[in-house]
């Protein structure tokens, strides 16, 4: 915990005195493969996340100067992460479109490059187990929602956050938490629709049914 708010604070003091490029590079370096590894989650194709990883980088140098600091810089990230990912997927052009470097700074683009390349090899030693190959049946937005809960472990009102849809009207008091609320309802459901299948893909044992 430590080591992240030393890394949140890091960033953000280059931030504020208008160093964006520096405040990206400790960004990419500090969070870079977790985002990866979650992009390379929710598109199954890491050719796909590499791309998707190159607008998330871009997004963020391109968002830092608006960046408003009501959240923390990981769930803003994991934001920017998730609209670039939902970009990627509209764009029907996207196999023909080549993506140029990011802007000002070949420096942050070796960064990127260098990132996506750790993260490819650890990506290749991994199994994947069947139970991974029912959570990849979900409906992306379903994933999503599990990623972030489940694997980075944000909080409701930080899921609320990263999932709201509208850039323009940002959640705030009670509305923030009733979309929490319903985050949380809708996680649950989730997580018995995902018992079900296991139950039916023989992954649950008998005995767990039972407790």
């Amino acid at each position: 915990m430590q080591q992240r708010e030393e890394l949140e604070a890091a960033i953000r003091e280059r931030a504020e005195r208008g160093d964006t490029t520096g405040a990206t590079e400790v960004a990419l370096r500090g969070y870079g493969r977790e985002i990866f590894e979650f992009l390379a989650a929710l598109h199954h194709n890491e050719d796909d996340a590499s791309e998707v990883f190159s607008l998330f980088a871009e997004g963020v140098w391109r968002g830092l100067p608006r960046f408003g600091w009501r959240s923390s810089f990981r769930t803003w990230a994991y934001s920017v992460a998730r609209k670039a990912s939902l970009r990627f997927r509209r764009d029907a052009r996207r196999r023909a479109a080549r993506l140029g470097p990011l802007p000002e700074s070949a420096h942050l683009e070796a960064i990127v490059a260098e990132v996506r390349t750790q993260t490819q090899s650890w990506l290749q030693t991994e199994r994947k187990n069947r139970f991974a190959a029912l959570r990849e049946s979900l409906p992306p937005e379903d994933q999503t929602l599990l990623l972030l809960r489940v694997d980075r472990q944000l909080s409701w009102i930080d899921l609320a956050r990263v999932l709201h849809e509208d850039d323009t009207a940002l959640l705030e008091g009670e509305d923030l938490k009733r979309e929490a609320a319903r985050l949380r309802k809708r996680f649950q459901l989730l997580k018995e629709k995902l018992y079900e299948m296991g139950r039916r893909e023989g992954l649950v044992r008998r005995d767990d049914e039972e407790r």
